[in-house]
């Protein structure tokens, strides 16, 4: 006789976004944030590329976190950020993610994938890193510039971040 049982469904799992020992003394970290919707153009847009620039703006000026780069995806968006050591990396997303969703309409995900960099790794390449993203998604050709990203130079030469050149809606 054959036992025929119903799959079950993996646990999901709840990421440890509390700060660490190294993270209370300020840290920078790679934050990646998807949209409910995977495959559906969500972000790329400037209306919304324009909320999420401005958003993120007011945190770096208020220094609730210290940007260093905020990069676009149709549906996902990349950020490497410092943040103080007095912050909770989990609430500054989940505010962030709750105002930008009402201002924007953007439908994200509930949680959000973090990686601390540490002393050993090179800022200037998870940022190279991070900045190819468009190029190997096929959005862009190598020598392009994707104009859903700006990085703390925006965020200093200019009074508001905005999209960088507009590709249309």
């Amino acid at each position: 006789m054959v036992n025929h049982t119903a799959p079950t469904r993996p646990a999901r799992k709840h990421l440890d976004h509390s700060p660490h020992f190294h993270g209370r003394f300020g840290a920078t970290y790679f934050v990646t944030t998807c949209c409910q919707h995977r495959g559906v153009n969500q972000l790329g847009t400037d209306r919304v590329g324009n909320v999420l620039f401005e958003s993120a703006r007011r945190y770096h000026s208020s220094q609730r976190w210290y940007l260093k780069l905020l990069l676009l995806m149709p549906d996902h968006l990349h950020m490497l950020i410092g943040v103080p050591g007095n912050a909770q990396l989990s609430r500054l997303i989940r505010d962030f993610k709750r105002i930008t969703a009402r201002m924007a309409k953007i439908d994200w995900q509930r949680n959000f994938f973090d990686h601390r960099l540490r002393h050993d790794e090179s800022l200037a390449e998870k940022f190279e890193y991070v900045c190819q993203n468009p190029v190997r998604a096929g959005l862009i050709t190598q020598g392009e510039e994707w104009p859903y990203a700006i990085d703390a130079s925006d965020l200093d030469s200019r009074t508001g971040a905005s999209v960088a050149h507009s590709t249309g809606d």
